[in-house]
């Protein structure tokens, strides 16, 4: 309807409902364009943001495809959507903050920086000649007074300050294994259980297992000076300590399985008593525990 009727033809026109249909567009620009998500969460001495790293071409140098930027060397920044206006945004916010330092003679907070880059996005949904930039921005850093700070610009202007946010194709998906990381009451994170919670986070979301050349996760924390990239040999060791903490460990009574789980394990133990009896081989316990292990794993 509001396509035939031609609200969606300029970015100041509203619909009937309200709607600014160039503006949703430009929101789809950032799930669809770049086919990735990203998520960033905030910890109790640091912020990690972690991004898929997708090179569109295979006679392309890998090292040139990036979504971390530098706007400061203290402050971060995730971009999730549509790369050259990513870059535009970039060096539009690399001269703002550079500017403020050298009128003011210190380093621009992370929160004014968002809030004048979401005052760019909110004047480029008022006129006609201007369209929203396609990509969410996610800035971070560790502000002298308020400490780890988090903050997300969409399209159209909007910023806010999280505890832990996403962007890209899968974001409601990602933001939803977020809420439960946060749901823990008194989760203090320390900066190599954030990496990990945002790597599992976003593992679980795309339901894949990564290589360390398919993430790109930058951090800024107490213990490291600035904005830092991880090497792939860091993600490494992250990727590794993740798998080893999925590996099953065995039932306790605090974590007893469901009936329906237990009674499938009495069935599987009676079956393969039933098969080496019949091949006069011994049932050891080695056998039993692995074949209990696997059922766990299938029913979960």
């Amino acid at each position: 309807m509001s396509r035939a009727s031609g609200y969606d033809r300029h970015i100041t026109i509203f619909s009937p409902e309200g709607r600014l249909h160039q503006v949703e567009y430009a929101y789809q620009a950032v799930k669809k364009n770049q086919n990735i998500t990203s998520v960033a969460l905030r910890g109790q001495d640091c912020v990690v943001g972690v991004t898929q790293k997708k090179v569109p071409d295979k006679l392309m140098d890998k090292d040139f495809v990036t979504h971390l930027f530098n706007i400061t060397p203290n402050i971060g920044c995730l971009m999730t959507g549509m790369t050259p206006d990513a870059r535009a945004l970039v060096y539009r916010a690399r001269e703002i903050a550079y500017k403020f330092k050298d009128t003011n003679g210190y380093e621009m907070p992370v929160h004014y920086l968002a809030l004048k880059l979401a005052n760019i996005g909110q004047v480029y949904t008022q006129h006609a000649y201007m369209r929203p930039y396609g990509v969410s921005t996610m800035l971070y850093s560790m502000d002298e007074e308020k400490g780890p700070s988090l903050f997300q610009i969409d399209p159209a202007g909007m910023f806010m300050g999280y505890k832990a946010c996403a962007a890209g194709t899968k974001d409601q998906e990602a933001i939803n294994a977020l809420e439960k990381v946060l749901k823990k009451k008194d989760l203090q994170l320390t900066e190599t259980e954030t990496i990990q919670q945002a790597i599992g986070c976003l593992q679980a979301v795309l339901g894949m297992d990564f290589k360390a050349s398919d993430i790109e996760v930058g951090i800024v924390s107490k213990k490291r000076k600035g904005f830092t990239r991880l090497s792939e040999e860091e993600v490494d060791s992250h990727l590794t300590a993740i798998a080893e903490k999925d590996e099953l460990p065995a039932c306790t009574p605090s974590i007893e399985p469901p009936v329906s789980v237990r009674q499938g394990f009495r069935g599987i133990r009676l079956f393969l008593r039933k098969q080496q009896r019949a091949a006069r081989a011994p049932l050891t316990h080695g056998t039993l525990k692995r074949t209990t292990v696997h059922a766990w794993r299938a029913t979960h």
